[in-house]
């Protein structure tokens, strides 16, 4: 039995949330028959193999996933993969947690069967004969169904996923974009966009049919919603459209009508953190195509949204503004509005502390362009008094690779000529600075 143990760890299988306990003799106090061969923890859903060794379902399902095709106990070849709830053992487990509680042992609750992908495929069929029959009533009924059973745990998400349910629901959303906007359909399509977006990555067949006019009208309509949740689920389905199309998918993406304007105002009036992260992630690869798709976001006036938030955000909202600004600084109207600000400079020198990877390559590559691209010199000189050249020098000898090592060394030589005409101080108090609005 601790070899079993042994070789789960090996694998880096995912630890098994142990069953609250309040000391070590109630640990020592549980039955053998209650423990599970693979975890030694207290089962809380507890299956059989058709060897008759049962297991706690998370361990054998992570054993199998390995793709061991024995029983780990036994050691017998399995004949076929079937875990059959094993409810005398579970309620004789519940019997024993309600009797020791005293101990401080949590009573297990009853567990959820699976859902198989049986289950599943009958589900999806019912779904695409509702829709092509325009039932929006069971349609919507069954979105919410599948999307309900989906959130009761993460294998039954993966055996969804499996199932095809991305192709469905997305060809179900084109079928209905396809059709009309009217607020007949608007309440299934929601229903429908919620249930992908729980459904996330989607296959190649659900981009096709989701990145078109129509369906993606349809989301926009969505994304300008007063629907909170939907707008969240819009933005996290833009995410996946736009990180995972072809150049040519993500100019049929912009092209959108209303899309950029959305997604500047999500990022402007947030809803919640996860809506603006997605937001953010969409308008980073939206920018990465081209000049023109950058251009459109400073058009609607994202340059001064990014720069207040890398001065007030955490990290990670930081990396992913410092992303979208660099993209945007590709186009020389980007360029114009950030050398106009008086943040701009400060903030990227500041950024170019090496505090992360991906921060300071962004921010370097930010402030290049700018120091690059400025005639004047004026930005250079803004970057000297902000103390970019000992933050530059210092990344230089600490380490940087590739692209930001050439950039910084670009930086270091446009600093030097300016060097000896301006003051450079060491440090940046960012509020001081008067900001555009």
């Amino acid at each position: 039995m601790a070899s079993v143990t042994a070789r789960m760890s090996s694998s880096r299988i995912p630890s098994v949330k142990r069953i609250p306990i309040a000391n070590s003799m109630a640990e020592q106090l549980i039955p053998a028959a209650f423990r599970c061969p693979i975890s030694l923890d207290l089962m809380k859903d507890p299956v059989t193999l058709h060897t008759g060794i049962t297991y706690d379902r998370r361990s054998i399902e992570a054993w199998l996933e390995l793709g061991n095709l024995t029983c780990p106990v036994t050691k017998q070849a399995l004949e076929n993969e079937d875990l059959v709830p094993n409810h005398s053992i579970r309620r004789m487990i519940q019997d024993w947690c309600v009797a020791n509680r005293c101990l401080g042992i949590e009573r297990i609750p009853t567990p959820r069967i699976p859902v198989t992908p049986t289950q599943v495929s009958d589900l999806l069929s019912e779904i695409s004969v509702a829709c092509r029959r325009g039932d929006n009533a069971r349609c919507r009924e069954l979105a919410r169904m599948i999307k309900a059973l989906g959130r009761e745990s993460e294998r039954n998400r993966r055996c969804i996923i499996s199932g095809g349910a991305g192709r469905v629901l997305s060809n179900c959303f084109s079928e209905l974009a396809a059709e009309s906007l009217e607020n007949p359909r608007a309440g299934v399509m929601d229903e429908i966009l919620a249930a992908l977006a729980a459904f996330l990555p989607l296959d190649e067949g659900s981009y096709l049919q989701l990145a078109s006019p129509k369906p993606l009208d349809s989301i926009v309509s969505v994304l300008k919603s007063a629907d909170l949740e939907g707008r969240l689920n819009a933005t996290l389905v833009l995410k996946e459209l736009a990180s995972s199309s072809t150049p040519d998918r993500i100019e049929v993406v912009a092209r959108t009508d209303g899309l950029i304007e959305a997604l500047v105002k999500l990022i402007e009036k947030p809803i919640s953190p996860r809506a603006t992260n997605a937001s953010m992630v969409t308008a980073f690869y939206l920018v990465a195509s081209s000049e023109r798709i950058a251009a459109r976001f400073v058009e609607m006036g994202i340059v001064p949204l990014l720069l207040e938030i890398l001065v007030d955000s955490e990290k990670s909202m930081c990396e992913k503004a410092l992303g979208v600004l660099d993209g945007v600084l590709s186009c020389s109207r980007g360029r114009e509005m950030a050398s106009a600000h008086s943040l701009a400079v400060p903030v990227l020198v500041k950024k170019t502390s090496r505090v992360a990877d991906m921060e300071t390559e962004f921010a370097v590559s930010a402030l290049w362009k700018l120091c690059k691209n400025d005639d004047e010199g004026e930005r250079v000189v803004e970057a000297l008094q902000a103390g970019a050249f000992q933050k530059l020098l210092l990344l230089l000898q600490v380490g940087c690779k590739g692209t930001t090592k050439e950039k910084v060394s670009d930086l270091l030589k446009l600093l030097n000529r300016k060097k000896r005409s301006s003051e450079c101080i060491e440090t940046v108090d960012l509020r001081g600075l008067k900001r555009s609005f």
